[in-house]
């Protein structure tokens, strides 16, 4: 595919469409930016081209009507020598040179033409590699943001989980602590019944021998 071709095609793309389709977006505008810069230079390469051969085809204008005029000269000097046929062959001369400039004169309005038309695709691309970048900024940006986001996200379920193993923590200190004292107090309770029980037996025993 030729550079032209390569530029109709970046010119005429859909790129929010493209990128509605697109598996992974900020790769494929990466890839539209280096597509596109590497078309636009050269674009800019061939301009530079044509305004060095434009150059070239104006002074080879100006030397083609340099010299036909140096043939008229000529051709009127061999006149005045009387000489006809060296001024008809001057003429002859002259008239091959003004063709030629007149075939430059042509080429270097295509030329100017030419370059014409390369600079407005340099502009119109430039203008959409700025857009495609500035897509890209924002696209980076989107992308950065739902980074942070998550990231906070998962900071904030981490303090909450930690803050809930923190209250476990303390709530299963607390029952164990509650554990024990009640487990304290059960002996003790059960430690007096027995010593009560014991009495009791023994004031019977007593009773029953008497004393």
């Amino acid at each position: 595919m030729n550079i032209f071709s390569r530029f109709k095609d970046i010119i005429n793309s859909n790129i929010n469409a493209m990128l509605d389709k697109a598996e992974d977006p900020e790769k494929m505008l990466r890839l539209m930016i280096q597509e596109m810069e590497d078309t636009l230079i050269e674009l800019k390469t061939s301009c530079a081209s044509s305004i060095a051969e434009g150059t070239k085809i104006e002074n080879d204008m100006h030397n083609a009507e340099e010299i036909a005029s140096r043939w008229e000269k000529r051709a009127i000097l061999a006149l005045e020598k009387a000489q006809e046929d060296l001024a008809r062959e001057a003429l002859a001369e002259k008239i091959a040179a003004e063709k030629e400039a007149k075939r430059l004169r042509n080429l270097l309005e295509e030329n100017r033409n030419t370059i014409k038309e390369s600079r407005r695709e340099i502009e119109e691309l430039e203008e959409k590699l700025s857009e495609t970048k500035a897509r890209f900024s924002v696209l980076k940006e989107k992308e950065e943001r739902a980074r942070n986001e998550k990231r906070a996200r998962e900071q904030m379920h981490h303090d909450t989980e930690a803050r809930f193993r923190e209250m476990e923590e303390k709530i299963g200190r607390m029952n164990g602590w509650n554990d024990i004292s009640s487990s304290s107090s059960y002996e003790k309770f059960r430690k007096m019944e027995k010593d009560d029980e014991i009495e009791k037996e023994l004031r019977k025993l007593k009773k029953k021998a008497g004393k």
